[in-house]
């Protein structure tokens, strides 16, 4: 690792942050206490929202964490489009006896500014952004604050845009992850045409001279290990952390990933108009080939039935956000998994030299 990144964590492994509540404090707090970096995800939260976690993070732990923010977002839905799916979802707010959400409800820049501006009067180790990335003001104003910035980034072209604008290192992130793709730009032309993540992270590294970090899929430290070979100096795991008791995702959710009712998962739009990758469920089936490219819009429109599915235990109308590895999810605490990983990774490295010297 980085000399930056190694005062950051003890190992090389990241807690990704999984908005919507996942990520809890708790979480954060866990994987930070046991060498990994925990991470808090602002998104869909209000600036006040932000600060109270990182707050009771605090209390938790005196170690490093991050915290991670969505980029504003262009307005380039298409207002037909949205009524026409909002139509088309009627049956759906009939079936779970509750209103279609508005699509308008949220805007396009949740809050970005007002918790940037919490993050340099009250700084935090580390700030990671999703869906875009800053200009060189903003992150050189984080930089003078001693916040260690990363852009989540899909090609190596954003790598570079990335560099270009002084972010202190880059999280490439491969088709294989769960939850929202993290295109700077949502073009429906590239839906189905993601880089896989060895790929991206070695293209990456020949395009940029800058940490990576390596996110999609990975759920062992032999992955781990393979990403770090190929030039990453760090790894970030989502579903892998998804399941653990420090998590806040719902039970209904924990139990998906390794039910083999769910076989597989796909990238839709059905649940919030941007690509994500989740588990296959009815929803997904019925609404992805006909939902428009509008987020935030579909995820207003949209979530009060997730959140009724879920309050009524159907697992079948909720966004089961998962990555491609999520059947080898194990149910261990969050500190438990981050040794466990530490133990793969060095047995991998081990096995790996062990041949080199043959």
């Amino acid at each position: 690792m980085s000399s930056v990144l190694t005062d950051l964590c003890r190992y090389p492994i990241v807690q990704a942050p999984m908005a919507g509540g996942t990520s809890r404090p708790e979480l954060a707090a866990a994987v930070s206490e046991a060498g990994g970096l925990g991470f808090l995800a602002a998104g869909y939260k209000t600036a006040d929202g932000m600060y109270n976690e990182i707050k009771r993070l605090r209390t938790l732990t005196g170690r490093p964490f991050g915290v991670n923010l969505f980029m504003p977002q262009p307005d380039l839905a298409d207002p037909s489009a949205v009524d026409v799916y909002r139509h088309q979802l009627a049956g759906e707010g009939a079936w779970y006896e509750t209103p279609l959400g508005d699509p308008d409800a949220g805007g396009g820049d949740d809050g970005y500014e007002a918790k940037l501006a919490v993050l340099l009067d009250d700084p935090v180790p580390a700030v990671s952004f999703a869906f875009g990335c800053p200009s060189r003001d903003t992150l050189d104003a984080l930089a003078n604050v001693g916040t260690y910035t990363v852009v989540t980034v899909t090609t190596p072209e954003e790598a570079q845009a990335a560099q270009w604008a002084g972010a202190d290192a880059v999280c490439a992130q491969g088709v294989e992850a769960g939850g929202h793709q993290s295109t700077h730009r949502d073009d429906p032309l590239n839906d189905g045409t993601g880089i896989g993540l060895l790929s991206l992270v070695a293209q990456v590294r020949e395009t940029v001279e800058m940490p990576i970090v390596a996110a999609g899929g990975l759920m062992r430290g032999s992955q781990i290990a393979a990403v770090l070979a190929a030039g990453a100096q760090a790894a970030q795991l989502g579903t892998a952390f998804l399941v653990c008791p420090e998590s806040g995702a719902n039970p209904l959710h924990k139990q998906a990933l390794t039910n083999p009712l769910f076989a597989g998962t796909a990238l839709t739009r059905a649940f919030s108009g941007r690509p994500a990758r989740g588990l296959i469920n009815r929803f997904m089936r019925e609404h992805g080939p006909y939902a428009p490219a509008a987020y935030p819009q579909i995820h207003y429109l949209t979530a009060g039935l997730r959140k009724a599915a879920a309050t009524s235990g159907d697992a079948q109308g909720m966004a089961l956000w998962a990555g491609q590895g999520h059947r080898m999810a194990r149910e261990v605490p969050a500190g438990r998994l981050v040794g466990l990983l530490v133990e793969e990774l060095d047995a991998a490295r081990a096995a790996l030299n062990a041949g080199g010297t043959r």
